[in-house]
């Protein structure tokens, strides 16, 4: 099995949603940060050996038919050019609803280290280095808005048009399918993730 789509698009733009919606179109399973969270004795190390510049993609992604969310996002011109076949999705949404989203998630957890559970250190320090990886040295509203519009423009301008769609949780399944090559499924495009969800998940890196 190799990764046949991949998305670009930052943690928070929909990307637990884009995970469910592609599974149910055939392209699963699909690598999330969850994926991370559940398998992290495994799944730890090889990000960690990733982050080093000594990413081994295959071992990352064996048994996955795509990938989504962070860590890979943080990685997506490097598996861009390993998985040349694979189309390219960029999961995006307003910057100014982004900024919002992540900063009462993601960051409030992340960003909080004297809030972290013992056993759930590691992986806190490895996402801590893929968000440096993907912000830079980005910390206020301003410049974090300021790099995801950065990264969304420089996704647009190097994946070729007809490799890439940018595609909103809102735009549902028909420019999905279309860019797929799948039929459109019965039933509504997924819907989930909420920040109430989200710490659902949270809780359990807490059994890392």
């Amino acid at each position: 099995m190799t990764l046949k789509a991949i998305s670009a698009g930052y943690g928070r733009t929909g990307t637990m949603s884009l995970k469910l919606a592609l599974e149910q179109l055939g392209f699963g399973p699909c690598h999330h940060m969850i994926e991370v969270i559940e398998n992290g004795e495994k799944q730890v190390p090889l990000w960690n050996d990733a982050l080093a510049g000594k990413p081994d993609f295959d071992a990352i992604y064996k048994g996955y038919g795509s990938a989504v969310d962070w860590p890979s996002a943080a990685f997506w011109k490097e598996l861009a050019d390993y998985y040349p076949d694979a189309k390219i999705i960029l999961s995006s949404r307003s910057a100014e609803s982004w900024y919002d989203s992540i900063s009462e998630t993601i960051l409030a957890t992340v960003w909080a280290p004297d809030k972290w559970p013992p056993q759930a250190v590691e992986w806190f320090k490895m996402v801590s280095k893929v968000l440096e990886r993907s912000f830079g040295g980005a910390k206020t509203k301003d410049e974090l808005i300021a790099n995801f519009l950065a990264h969304e423009a420089e996704v647009k301008a190097a994946i070729p048009a007809d490799r890439l769609l940018v595609h909103s949780a809102k735009d549902g399944w028909d420019p999905l399918c279309a860019f797929l090559g799948v039929p459109v499924p019965e039933g509504d495009y997924p819907r989930t993730n909420s920040k109430e969800e989200f710490f659902q998940h949270m809780t359990k890196a807490d059994d890392l």
